[in-house]
């Protein structure tokens, strides 16, 4: 299968989207109030719903199982961009609020607005299990590394476990309980509910770049657009990372051609829109997590294709 064009259609329905946000933005049709409402209901509603409805329509119990290697490939995925993130922030001698927010930046891809709307078109059968279980681990990590860097360096937010485990528990998180226990215990919804929440997810990808196009004409980034490190995430962590992450994926035994594909798209994603939220709301560096939100996205729309197509290159040699 080639999954090339596949990409490419959706990074040039994903630019019409965002124009159309930034349009509706211009027009006065959008305020940051109308963006915050949709940013709601993204990851209360419609991407926990895409995640629950594709999972049940798309897995059986022997491939849940099978897949389940995925959770240690992702942690080691995490470990690796963890590394990578500091060395990044030192060579460019990035420190303080700003050197945090850059590595956070640097770990954390866009999942949910960019990442399962094309896992979901490259993989319709078995992509939102894949996407289900690596959640499980990016949640955890989000929400101890990710919070933590995205903290004032005086001010340094450490969680309890308890702490840890209230803040996973969000919506998109108990739709994948939900769909793991429907799964292993066969259950299926009735027709008509089951359409209408594949209907309900259909709309994520839409309402996701629509949401960031818009977000985009409320955030200063004409300064960010000069700092070479932003630039050196972009090529190290977005094109040169993913391939070598793909090779090593290879050593992980029970990860199919299809999961290592997933895993290694994930990682060339732009930066996680949640990060500069987590930023401004803790008081931390949020203005210059926006910048590399900005720079690492409109990048993307060469990358990812690109990356895409160096992945398909190496997936046809082993």
């Amino acid at each position: 299968m080639l999954y090339f064009p596949i990409v490419i259609e959706q990074i040039c329905l994903f630019v019409i989207y965002a124009l159309l946000g930034v349009y509706a933005v211009k027009k006065g049709y959008f305020t940051s109030a109308s963006l915050d409402v949709i940013s709601k209901l993204l990851i209360k509603i419609t991407i926990p719903i895409m995640l629950f409805a594709n999972t049940i329509n798309g897995a059986t119990r022997e491939e849940f199982i099978a897949a389940l290697p995925i959770l240690l490939a992702t942690v080691l995925m995490y470990a690796l961009l963890y590394l990578l993130s500091l060395i990044l922030a030192r060579v460019f001698r990035l420190s303080g609020n700003r050197g945090h927010v850059y590595q956070a930046c640097t770990m954390y891809g866009n999942i949910g607005f960019i990442g399962i709307p094309i896992v979901a078109a490259l993989f319709p059968e078995r992509g939102m299990l894949y996407i289900a279980l690596f959640t499980v681990i990016d949640q955890l990590t989000l929400w101890t590394i990710g919070i933590s860097l995205t903290s004032p360096q005086d001010d340094r937010t450490t969680l309890s476990p308890a702490e840890v485990a209230k803040k996973m528990i969000n919506p998109a998180v108990i739709a994948i309980l939900l769909a793991v226990v429907f799964v292993f215990a066969g259950w299926h919804l009735p027709e008509v509910l089951n359409t209408g929440l594949k209907n309900v997810g259909g709309i994520t990808s839409v309402l996701a770049m629509i949401y960031i196009g818009g977000l985009f004409c409320f955030t200063d980034i004409a300064g960010f657009l000069k700092h070479a490190e932003i630039y050196a995430e972009v090529i190290v962590k977005m094109i040169l990372f993913p391939p070598a992450f793909f090779m090593i994926l290879r050593l992980i035994p029970g990860l199919t051609p299809e999961i290592r594909f997933t895993l290694s798209v994930l990682t060339a994603l732009p930066t996680m829109s949640t990060i500069p939220m987590f930023a401004r709301d803790q008081k931390s560096d949020g203005e210059y997590g926006a910048g590399m939100l900005f720079v690492s996205t409109v990048c993307s729309i060469l990358t990812l294709p690109l990356v895409c197509l160096v992945l398909e290159q190496l997936g046809s040699m082993v």
